[in-house]
């Protein structure tokens, strides 16, 4: 049976990102892996071990009606589990928010009984510093998968830990969104 085996990171909504970003980076000593500029900030400890164990993104409004989660994300050893868990999240009535690569991985969002946001993935041992969120059909061969990964990865490797993504890798990512637009997309409840 498919199961999660540990978790992988926590998304927090954040009113000050740069403020925030400092506290985990300067006061916790985190080291910053990817960045969207103004929209989001990847921490590990770690960066040869874990992608990220932080993710903070825009988006808390006040302190009145706190969102601060913005997803629990835990990981799956396989492909093969990520399919059983989207079937699993399907027959049990959960809603999936989306499928996509990130390149290093595959993840499915969908929302726990009470409406967290919550994320089960798989690496796919691709190490990637860029933030990307392609939607993608895990229910394809997975030969054909991770072609479609590597192509975006084989252009867009060079951009190191913590660097914004230059000219060339935004063109890259943007190619992965236009592409993935063109596909007919698998059913997700």
């Amino acid at each position: 049976m498919a199961r999660v085996v540990g978790l992988g990171h926590i998304g927090l909504y954040v009113r000050d990102l740069e403020r925030m970003t400092a506290f985990y980076r300067d006061f916790l000593g985190m080291k910053v892996t990817k960045q969207s500029p103004g929209r989001a900030v990847f921490l590990s400890s770690d960066p040869q071990l874990v992608d990220h164990e932080i993710a903070l993104m825009t988006g808390r409004q006040s302190d009145q009606q706190p969102q601060l989660i913005q997803q629990i994300s835990m990981r799956v050893p396989s492909l093969e589990d990520l399919r059983t868990f989207k079937k699993r999240i399907i027959e049990n009535g959960y809603k999936i928010d989306q499928i996509v690569t990130h390149l290093s991985a595959i993840g499915c969002y969908f929302f726990d009984p009470e409406g967290n946001r919550t994320e089960v993935f798989w690496l796919t041992g691709r190490p990637s510093w860029i933030m990307i969120g392609v939607p993608i059909d895990i229910d394809r061969p997975e030969a054909e998968i991770m072609a479609d990964i590597d192509r975006v990865w084989e252009q867009t490797r060079h951009v190191s830990v913590g660097m914004a993504p230059d000219e060339a890798a935004q063109a890259a990512m943007q190619r992965a969104y236009e592409d993935a637009r063109k596909q007919p997309v698998a059913a997700t409840a």
